[in-house]
């Protein structure tokens, strides 16, 4: 699952970016409030983690404007605003939930996956389905062909990645970003490390592969259809 994190405090924006990754998840982070909007406004996000007091625009300013264009994407206000009439301003403003600073982790983990269980409207939010290849976002399951497939928290993430973004060949630098949430290094082959052992339990036991490295490029997720039409 994809999350947004507007936060211009560069260390608590690092500290909940990592921990997020290192939870399963897909992260963005946002320095600004304006940013912020206009990456919630792409449709992308399962949730939004928002501050209130933020550079351009305010967080209560990025939720009313998403809200009023009628985006009800789930959102959890994280503050140093903590007097109950900020609460409460929040969660009239349409949050879905607000937690103040300072917090621990365990605890915005636990809200982050009561919102995302509460935020999913239909099954096909829950369900990634490529070829025979089922992507369970909400159960974190991974079946191919009706075999569970059992992957590492890296592995899922590197999978629900390349699934989400199913057809679009996705450069190194993003894989190591949004899975590992560093700087690519070309002298590093992590990244291929990681695809290689994805491959074997994904693609290797069948006959249709799934995982394609598009060289110079990088690598992409599709159906043997899409392969055909991508190379039309």
């Amino acid at each position: 699952m994809k999350l947004l994190i507007v936060e211009d405090e560069p260390k608590t924006g690092s500290y909940l970016r990592q921990g997020l990754v290192e939870a399963g998840y897909v992260v963005d982070l946002a320095c600004d409030g304006l940013d912020g909007l206009h990456l919630a406004q792409s449709g992308e996000y399962h949730l939004v983690i928002l501050d209130v007091m933020l550079p351009r625009l305010d967080g209560w300013n990025v939720l009313s404007r998403l809200r009023a264009g009628g985006d009800q994407v789930p959102v959890l206000f994280l503050s140093a605003r903590s007097s109950i009439a900020d609460r409460v301003q929040g969660l009239e403003l349409g949050a879905d939930d607000y937690l103040a600073k300072p917090f621990a982790f365990a605890e915005l983990l636990a809200r982050v996956r009561t919102l995302l269980r509460r935020g999913q409207a239909t099954p096909l939010a829950e369900r990634i389905v490529v070829a025979d290849l089922v992507v369970d976002t909400l159960r974190r399951r991974v079946e191919r062909n009706g075999q569970r497939i059992t992957l590492s928290p890296k592995e899922y993430t590197l999978l629900e990645l390349l699934a989400r973004r199913r057809g679009e060949v996705l450069p190194r630098s993003l894989i190591a970003s949004q899975v590992w949430d560093m700087n690519f290094d070309s002298d590093t082959n992590v990244i291929d490390v990681a695809i290689r052992r994805l491959r074997a339990k994904i693609d290797d036991d069948f006959v249709d592969k799934l995982i394609v490295t598009v060289r110079g490029m990088g690598y992409v997720l599709e159906a043997p259809e899409d392969a055909t039409a991508r190379n039309a």
